[in-house]
């Protein structure tokens, strides 16, 4: 973990627990950011809270510092081994990887047990080391949901519950799964109840005061829903444009680390096949990826072995990647949360970083909603001839089937040269206005 010094406000000026203090300090953390400064001090008084604040800010530490305070302050008496104390919810596995990677560090020099249950892997592993005697559980709710039926665990005594990316959780169709674990808990009044999510809309707010015990209302920095250091930059190309400006751009500002969003897996292997015969270094991460390469492609853009990761919506959600310079929009998100998740992907943490988009006319249509929901207009550039490459053709590449077919077919090999051709220069007479084009090599998405 890694904080930057966003605030004057320090960690030592918190009454924690000297094992906490000094996890703190190994881990690099010493001035808050805003909203650890914001949350903590609410946290510690054992007050609930309903917190707005982007990927990339500091929750996780922010959420950690309160739940082990609490559990701290007031020990757990005549509990069982299968009877959690504290239970975290995320949206996502590798959000919940993720949260139990910090949770561990921030924990050393405790005798807090810890243990971590998501899908897709580890069924007998993960199930044997709640039954050993958890003190604290991260996971996905569906695992976790399928752990507590068969009374793997008990949620009778539990004294803090964290709901990460609330707004996520409805996005994935998860809060009935959340409710029936918060109801399983003692009342609201008997336990610390922590919300976490980039935008507090009405439903989430909803969740909040039903299964909340009076939770403060925080926000950061004006409400400001996007990262403020992200510099965002909207193009309108057409359709046939999009792959030659995509191309040019990453040519012209060579990011070191990259995510490209798009809104189907067709478009994503689309893009795939053109940046490889671009000499672009990327690969593909799908709902449909194993969960094994999905970890080891995190891992590749994290070391810095791959450059750019084309993502869409549903197996991106959670992702945390330190040091994402850019991420490109190549479509537009047909859902304005959705563009803040993105773009969150970059700028975490106080650092900097660009999010780039693209508003073809078939996505176009959610660029005003986008601005509504971020309160201002995303500042346009104009797609001219100096920034459209001349794009080589795109590679073929052999898939694997999504039904389970999976191994080194499925890993993006090239199998030779593509025969793609240019359909000669086009004319865009969009809003644009009519210009020459560059041959491309893609249809309209």
């Amino acid at each position: 973990m890694k904080s930057n010094h966003l605030t004057s406000v320090s960690f030592s000026e918190f009454d924690l627990n000297p094992f906490l203090s000094a996890a703190l300090q190994t881990a690099g953390f010493t001035f808050c950011t805003e909203i650890q400064q914001l949350s903590v001090p609410p946290m510690l008084q054992g007050k609930d809270i309903a917190a707005q604040s982007q990927t990339g800010t500091g929750k996780t530490a922010a959420f950690l510092v309160g739940m082990y305070q609490y559990l701290h302050n007031n020990p757990s008496i005549d509990r069982s081994p299968t009877e959690l104390r504290a239970l975290i919810l995320a949206p996502t596995r590798e959000l919940a990887i993720q949260i139990h990677k910090d949770a561990v560090q921030l924990a050393k020099g405790s005798d807090f047990r810890i243990s971590l249950a998501y899908g897709g892997t580890d069924y007998e592993k993960q199930r044997k080391s709640i039954q050993a005697g958890a003190d604290i559980l991260i996971g996905t709710p569906g695992r976790i949901i399928d752990y507590f039926k068969q009374k793997v665990f008990s949620l009778s005594k539990s004294q803090v519950v964290v709901l990460d990316e609330a707004d996520r959780m409805f996005d994935l169709g998860f809060i009935s799964d959340i409710r029936f674990l918060l109801r399983r808990m003692p009342p609201p009044e008997q336990r610390l109840n922590l919300l976490f999510s980039a935008t507090l809309s009405h439903r989430v707010m909803e969740l909040a005061y039903e299964h909340m015990n009076n939770p403060i209302d925080l926000k950061t920095k004006s409400d400001q829903i996007a990262a403020e250091k992200v510099v965002q930059t909207v193009y309108h190309p057409s359709s046939e444009e999009k792959i030659p400006l995509l191309i040019g751009l990453m040519q012209k500002l060579q990011p070191q680390r990259s995510i490209v969003f798009v809104n189907t897996k067709r478009v994503a292997e689309r893009v795939h096949a053109s940046l490889l015969g671009n000499k672009i270094s990327a690969e593909v991460l799908s709902g449909d990826v194993r969960q094994n390469k999905r970890q080891r492609l995190i891992t590749q853009l994290s070391d810095g072995s791959l450059n750019t990761l084309i993502a869409t919506d549903v197996a991106a959600r959670g992702l945390h990647i330190e040091g994402v310079t850019h991420v490109f929009n190549y479509d537009l998100p047909q859902n304005a949360e959705d563009y803040v998740h993105r773009i969150g992907r970059t700028a975490r943490a106080g650092a900097t970083g660009e999010a780039i988009s693209f508003a073809c006319e078939e996505y176009v249509f959610s660029l005003p909603e986008i601005e509504e929901l971020l309160g201002q207009e995303i500042p346009a550039s104009p797609v001219t001839d100096e920034i459209l490459a001349n794009p080589a053709p795109p590679v073929k590449i052999q898939r694997s089937k999504p039904a389970g077919q999976g191994g080194k077919r499925g890993s993006g090999r090239r199998t030779g040269g593509g025969s793609g051709r240019s359909s000669g220069r086009s004319s865009n007479k969009g809003s644009s206005g009519s210009r020459n084009r560059r041959p491309v090599n893609a249809k309209s998405d």
